[in-house]
Order: structure tokens, then sequence, then C-alpha cells
């Protein structure tokens, strides 16, 4: 690829395909430990802004497409691409905090664990991704449902301002008052973003000043009255508190409980005082059947770090993954209990379904100017995940099944940082709003023109 020679114009690497470092370097391009068969011609490991400008100069040069990588955590591993340049910014992890106005400005490949450690000692917070892994990257791009998002609005929604490497390699600024089209396509449009972000500024919260956690878990029979009653009180509750209903292929042995597929009912409260957090969480305490819960733990003081380790051990490194998301009109009992057959036959027993009740605030305020928008009342994320490569065919049919189960017609929407984007054609398209999507394909070609980076990945 003489276009893209010599390597030292980077500040980083360029790994051409059939280099020593390549298959170590597209494998860890995607955190899932099951890897597509696709193969970028190029990768360029960023380790600077301006090397960003120099790989879609060499794109350009050499009429090959670009796609971007953060943190690898998208499930499909979008950003893997036949005969690509991929530019992998695991490399910008900066991370700089302004406790004065309350403001981050962080790099693509900043983790979520990461952030929460910068801000622990100014006893600031910011709606960080449920996986301690997740990088910032991606994660904002798509929207962000992260922690306490019911309360402080999808993640996207404290992003002030962007700096970003477009198509034509300009470094431009964009917030909501310069760029402002671009601000808004990056606050939402996920991995079909048509340009390059090295750098967000964020706004924070105040730290709460207890976060409090409790759950209820039943077996898997009980999941359509557990469903309803968890449905009816996570919506009468304060903002602040996080519910989620969780369908497992099986549980893990305890003294206290017998093994088995399950429905937990976790509830998180992020309050000011522990009391004003229990008193948010009394509900779940007096459900009317928790004698028959087979665990039912008494409501526990816990820390962003404690529930990322949570999560952590929900979704391991070094695993098989394949995931589908669905937003729909209809009821969690109604979805949960279509889907908890599929769980209870799922070849995995590591798999699980997760149901966020109002996974993110519905203040239109914390809505506003964002590509990104919940499109039903209900939502889950269903999660295939295995560890021998034998099974790959059978987990991803799966979970394939289980999402037609719950959405027959095809026509429910979907979330664009979580979907299995290879599922079918419609699937990026049925993760916006029809006006959004319409915008988003004028906006892509007024600012990609030449149509230099990849647009969402299909089958």
């Amino acid at each position: 690829m003489p276009g893209c020679s010599p390597a030292a114009r980077f500040e980083g690497a360029l790994i051409r395909r059939g280099d020593r470092a390549y298959d170590s370097a597209r494998a860890a391009a995607v955190w899932n430990g099951l890897k597509p068969e696709r193969f970028p011609e190029a990768i360029v490991r960023a380790a600077s802004e301006r090397d960003v400008a120099e790989a879609l100069s060499c794109a350009r040069s050499e009429g090959m497409r670009v796609s971007t990588r953060s943190g690898g955590h998208n499930w499909s591993g979008s950003q893997l691409r036949d005969g690509s340049l991929l530019l992998d910014l695991s490399g910008l992890r900066q991370c700089s905090i302004d406790p004065g106005s309350m403001t981050a400005t962080v790099g693509p490949a900043a983790t979520g664990r990461d952030l929460v450690t910068a801000l622990a000692p100014y006893d600031l917070a910011f709606p960080v991704g449920h996986c301690p892994s997740v990088a910032v990257g991606g994660f904002l791009l798509s929207g962000g449902l992260g922690w306490n998002s019911r309360a402080w609005g999808p993640s996207c929604a404290d992003v002030l301002e962007i700096q970003a490497v477009t198509a034509d390699g300009r470094t431009v600024t964009c917030s909501e008052t310069e760029n402002p089209d671009l601000f808004w396509a990056a606050r939402g449009a996920g991995p079909g973003f048509f340009a390059v972000v090295t750098r967000f500024r964020l706004g924070l919260h105040p730290h709460p000043g207890a976060i409090v956690t409790t759950s209820l878990t039943f077996p898997l029979a009980a999941t359509g009255p557990v469903a309803a009653w968890a449905e009816g009180v996570a919506r009468g509750l304060p903002a602040n508190v996080e519910t989620a209903l969780v369908l497992t292929a099986s549980g893990e042995p305890a003294a206290t409980a017998p093994p088995g597929p399950r429905i937990l009912v976790g509830m998180t409260a992020f309050a000011t005082t522990r009391e004003e957090a229990l008193a948010a969480l009394s509900p779940a305490q007096s459900c009317s059947f928790a004698e028959s819960a087979v665990l039912r733990p008494a409501p526990e003081p816990t820390s962003f770090a404690r529930l990322h380790q949570g999560a952590d051990a929900v979704w391991p490194s070094a695993h098989r993954y394949a995931a589908d998301t669905l937003w729909s009109g209809e009821t969690y009992e109604t979805q949960l209990n279509r889907m908890a057959d599929a769980v209870a036959h799922a070849p995995s027993g590591k798999s699980v379904v997760l149901a966020p009740v109002l996974p993110v605030s519905e203040d239109p305020a914390l809505l506003r100017n964002m590509a990104f928008s919940p499109l039903g009342e209900s939502y889950l994320v269903c999660y295939a995940i295995w560890n021998d490569p034998a099974a790959d065919g059978t987990n991803t049919q799966w979970l394939r099944d289980a999402m037609t189960s719950v959405d027959p017609s095809g026509h429910g929407g979907h979330y664009i940082a979580e979907t299995d984007l290879e599922a079918d054609a419609s699937r990026a398209r049925l993760s916006y709003a029809p006006a959004d999507w319409d915008r988003l394909q004028e906006l892509k070609a007024a600012w990609d023109p030449e149509n230099v980076f990849h647009a969402y990945l299909a089958p």
C-alpha cells in the first residue's frame, strides 16, 4: 500500500494485512471472544489526534473505506470490515477533570472504570456504561444507557462538545452552537457516525450521597406475575431508582437457593442519603409474594465500582457473545413471558435477558437535540453467552429465534449500540425514529460525500 508508506508518518503503528502483528491486532480490536470473519486491509493504531487525520489521508489515497474502534465492545464487531482501514483509537485514553466547571475532557478509549476512578476524588459522577470496560467513544456515540439514566438521561445528554476529524481531514469542534448538525448526529448515530471523535467534553453530576441496591429472585416459572408487579412498582418509583429484570438460564448453586432458571428484580437507588435510598426502595420489601422468593438479600450500600464488579460477573471477558435488543409497545409481562421459554431452553446456562424498566429519562429536556431516542414502552436485551467455538451456530441461532419470539412482525425498535446488525438489513434503520433516520442519511451525504466512512453493518 504505497499511499500509506512510510509507517514513520504515524506516531502510532500502521499494520498491514500479512504483517506479523496483524492477527493479534485484528483480534484485539473486538472485545467479544467471537471474532467476525472480516479482514481489514490495514490497521492504524493511533497514538495521537494527528494520527487520525493521517490515517484518513492514507485511506483516501488508497481508496479504502474507514471504520473506527474505541474499546471494541460492539457485539457485532462492526469495526471489522473487509478491505477497509481500521482506525484503532484505543490509545486515546486521556481523562482530565475540571472540578470547578464540573466537566471532564476524555478521549474515546477512556472506559467507564477510568472515568469512575478519575471522578472519585472530586465527589463527581457521570452515567457511565454498566460494564466497566466499555469505552466512552462508542457508548456515547450510540446514545448511552448508563447507570442512573432514568434520572440523568441518556449519557449523550451530558456531552457538551466534541472534537472530530471529518472525512476530508479537517479537525472541527462541534456543540449546540458550532457545527450543530454534526453534534446532533454524534449523540446517537453509533457505528454509522461519519466522522472520528477524538475528544469529548462532558458535563458531570454531584456524586450521589448514597447508592443502595436490593433484589428479589424467583423461579423462572413466576416470570409473568413478577414482571407485572415490577413494572407497576418501577413506574411509581422516583426517577433516581433504577429497576431491572434479569432472566437467567441457570442460577449459581447456593446454600440458600437451588440452582435453576430464575427471574431477578434488581433495584438501585442513587440518593442524597441512605435514609432516602432505603425509603425509595421500600416497595421492593413490600412485595405481596416476596415470601416465595428463592433469594431476598437485605438492601446494602454499594458504589459505582462495586456495581461494575457485578456487571463483570454477568458479562465476563474471554467469552463468546451474541446480543440483540428490542423496544416494544408491549408490557414487560407480555415480553418476558414470551422470552422465558427461550431462556429455559437456552443452549448455554450463561445466557441472560436484561430488561430495564424505564431505562432512560422521559424528560423531553434530556432527550432534545440528539439522534438517539427511546422507541417503545418496554425494552430488553438478550445476550447469548458461551465458551465453546463449536457452539457458535447453536447459540447465535438461539438468540435470533428468541428475538423472533418477542418480535414476530420484525417491526420493533432497536438500540444501535447492542443490536444484532447482521440479523436483518432493517436493524439499523429500526434503531431510529423515521425522521431521525432520514436526517442521518442526509447528513452522511453532506459530511461524507465520497463515502469514506463505512455505513452501518448489514447482513
